[in-house]
């Protein structure tokens, strides 16, 4: 039988998904083996060193490409503190947080031109958030008929810009800026 399955080497992605034994991931402090290190931790240190990705950075807050994106324009808003649910941010925090996503919609849409943006927070795995153990939101633009041949034929989305002039783009637009 011949086999028709594609496949895409990503071994970058095995750090991405790996967890303790308990099946959640550990905050990072920096000094632990990297697999008991919690990805988006991660990247709130890795990205506030490395501006390449970050958009935006605020005392309690990121925001920053998502390395995965659905659309040019994905941003993760993410809580520099180790949370993992919504009702588990102080009332800075949830305010930060709530107010980085505004300002997110509003580069995005200022940059972008969409027609529409998408905005959602993923509590869980049931839920469907892929890094269930560190809270954040998506926001990203979205145009009618953005789902392409491709897309629907091939179950591949072609994301065109890179993720750095993504990340200036937004920038560029940003509220206050």
């Amino acid at each position: 039988m011949t086999d028709h399955l594609e496949r895409m080497w990503a071994g970058w992605r095995a750090a991405y998904m790996k967890t303790t034994e308990t099946g959640k991931a550990e905050h990072f402090t920096g000094d632990h083996d990297p697999v008991d290190r919690c990805v988006m931790c991660e990247v709130v240190v890795g990205e506030s060193a490395n501006t390449t990705r970050l958009v935006h950075e605020a005392e309690l807050v990121v925001a920053v490409m998502n390395a995965y994106p659905y659309n040019n324009g994905h941003v993760l808003v993410v809580p520099r503190r180790h949370v993992d649910t919504v009702d588990q941010l102080d009332l800075d925090e949830r305010t930060a947080f709530w107010d980085l996503v505004t300002q997110a919609s509003t580069a995005i849409r200022d940059s972008y031109g969409c027609d529409g943006i998408n905005m959602g927070v993923n509590e869980g795995r049931a839920a469907g958030a892929g890094l269930p153990d560190h809270l954040h939101a998506h926001v990203l633009p979205r145009w009618f008929g953005d789902t392409s041949f491709t897309t629907t034929v091939a179950g591949t989305r072609v994301i065109p810009e890179d993720l750095a002039d993504s990340a200036a783009r937004i920038r560029s637009c940003w509220p206050g800026r």
